[in-house]
């Protein structure tokens, strides 16, 4: 079978063929692409590098975190959770103490009781102490502090009382105002409105928000601070409309004006 070649075809030498490739052959030392490759390179080598000499530390600090996860969970379990239950069992005798004195039958006795501890159980001093950092450490600091404040130790409430903190927003109102009651029977007015300001402007609510904007009124009326206490007695009638402090108010902003 015969062959042959279109016309004005010419085959390339193999020269040309040569020639041609190499023109398209990508020259590394000016490719962006090639530097970027190199460059990577060398980052995983120094990588590398630092791993291997820094082996030891690397371990150490993934142990150390090991470590510390499984301590905080054998903590939680084995000694926080146990603490926990430890401090309520011992605080239900207190609690009961506290309430009965709150009824007003034998309140004092009653309230030490709860303050030191009956029926081989401890006080809300003694729970305060030794289970400081759980939860029920720190309610019995507040519950000693009422305690104290109901008994005419008013030192000993306000340093229990300041020691309490929680995000209740009754709570923690109520342990300010108590504060600030402590301080009145001291016959300190001054830091008495501080705490009772503090305790109405502390999460306000329709129970407490009345109450200590009641005191801070009549205190800042004490102290001849009549335009605070005319803003405080406002507020009640302007906001707080169906507390029982609203009923009383007006007289007491006639005295203000």
């Amino acid at each position: 079978m015969a062959t042959y070649n279109k016309r004005g075809y010419k085959a390339p030498k193999e020269k040309e063929v040569k020639e041609a490739v190499e023109e398209v052959v990508i020259d590394e030392k000016n490719s962006t692409t090639a530097e970027v490759f190199s460059k990577l390179d060398e980052t995983a080598s120094k990588t590398e590098d630092w791993v291997a000499k820094n082996q030891k530390i690397i371990i150490g600090v993934v142990g150390a975190i090991a470590l510390l996860t499984v301590g905080y969970v054998a903590y939680e379990k084995f000694i926080s959770g146990p603490k926990e239950e430890e401090a309520a069992s011992e605080m239900f005798v207190a609690q009961q103490n506290f309430q009965q004195a709150s009824s007003g039958v034998a309140s004092d006795s009653l309230y030490k009781l709860s303050l030191n501890g009956s029926e081989g159980k401890f006080g809300f001093v003694k729970i305060a102490d030794e289970y400081s950092g759980t939860s029920a450490g720190n309610l019995a600091n507040y519950y000693a502090g009422i305690a104290y404040l109901n008994t005419g130790k008013f030192a000993e409430a306000i340093e229990y009382l300041e020691k309490f903190k929680s995000d209740d927003i009754v709570l923690s109102a109520m342990a300010k105002g108590a504060i600030g009651d402590a301080y009145a029977e001291k016959n300190q007015p001054k830091e008495a409105l501080d705490y009772y300001v503090k305790a109405a402007e502390s999460n306000k609510n329709d129970f407490t928000t009345p109450r200590f904007l009641m005191k801070a009124g009549k205190t800042a009326l004490e102290l001849g601070q009549k335009e605070d206490a005319l803003k405080y007695f406002t507020e009640i009638k302007e906001k707080y409309e169906n507390a029982p402090e609203a009923a009383s108010v007006d007289a007491l902003i006639g005295l203000s004006e």
